[in-house]
């Protein structure tokens, strides 16, 4: 089983990383873009046997306390079989 964690600045914070590549597609000649935002993706493999249950609970606690800051973060966790 696995797991995937995607981390993204929240709507309120500004994101210049996302702005630039804006900008940058825009040059580009992509004038239906409207916005971007960065984030990240983390692909967590758990090991065999694990239970699903478990498995959420810890990627769960991972990603509060480790992967993503909460103040200005948000994620979202899958676990892919």
């Amino acid at each position: 089983m696995k797991a995937r964690v995607f981390v993204t600045l929240k709507t309120t914070v500004l994101d210049p990383q996302g702005q630039t590549v804006c900008s940058a597609l825009h040059g580009l000649g992509y004038s239906a873009i409207a916005d971007v935002r960065q984030g990240k993706f983390f692909e967590i493999a758990l090991a065999d046997g694990t239970a699903r249950e478990q498995a959420q609970k810890d990627v769960e606690t991972i990603a509060h306390e480790v992967l993503a800051n909460p103040v200005i973060e948000e994620y979202r966790v899958e676990l892919v079989d």
